[in-house]
């Protein structure tokens, strides 16, 4: 990586951060402040902070779509592959700066247009991606789709957003391992597989 796209990758975490702190009305000098470069820096980067603030949003939805991709392609089961990516969309406790960053996102989209199109594209790939292993999965007699393979990818999707915004919440009673195995709850109904949990998924007191 070269120095000047090291240094705009440095700005786009230190973005994500600022938002993550400050929301998507972040300023300028909170951004350089994070970053630890003054504010002319980042212009000299960045002549449109706008253009900054949609880069860090979209660098940090690529753990939801292109990093789960990554982590099933070596994958052929289709029940651990939709148990992975089921596992990897919610968040492991309200620290989690990347969903903290879709959550402002999320309050800013009725007022952004460009914000709006983001996440709605991340839905759209998103549903894609389940309803691709779905289809697979019942293709390959794996699972015995109770519903359309879109209807339940978007009930999936739903269901991560629901919980990741719980588990966002300061004192929120449930936690990662019980909101991913609520969520393959509704998938071994929606599937007919009995996906089992992994250990680091499985809720304290329940067994595989």
């Amino acid at each position: 990586m070269s120095g000047r796209s090291g240094r705009k990758a440095d700005l786009i975490v230190a973005a994500q951060r600022a938002i993550a702190q400050h929301g998507t009305s972040v300023r300028l000098n909170q951004i350089a402040d994070i970053a630890g470069v003054t504010s002319g820096a980042v212009l000299y980067h960045y002549p449109e902070v706008e253009d900054l603030l949609v880069e860090a949003n979209r660098a940090g939805m690529d753990r939801f779509y292109n990093a789960r991709l990554d982590a099933i392609s070596g994958l052929t089961d289709p029940a651990e592959r939709l148990r992975v990516t089921i596992s990897l969309g919610v968040p492991r406790s309200a620290d989690d700066e990347d969903v903290r960053l879709l959550c402002s996102l999320g309050g800013e989209a009725s007022r952004n247009t460009v914000y709006a199109v983001l996440l709605t594209s991340l839905y759209d790939r998103q549903v894609g991606m389940y309803s691709t292993i779905l289809e697979v999965g019942a293709a390959t007699g794996a699972f015995a789709l109770g519903q359309p393979a879109q209807a339940i990818a978007r009930n999936l999707v739903a269901l991560e957003d629901a919980y990741g915004y719980r588990i966002m919440a300061r004192h929120s009673t449930i936690g990662y391992r019980e909101a991913v195995e609520l969520i393959l709850d509704y998938a071994r109904m929606a599937t007919g597989n009995p996906l089992r949990s992994s250990p680091d998924d499985e809720p304290e007191g329940r067994t595989p």
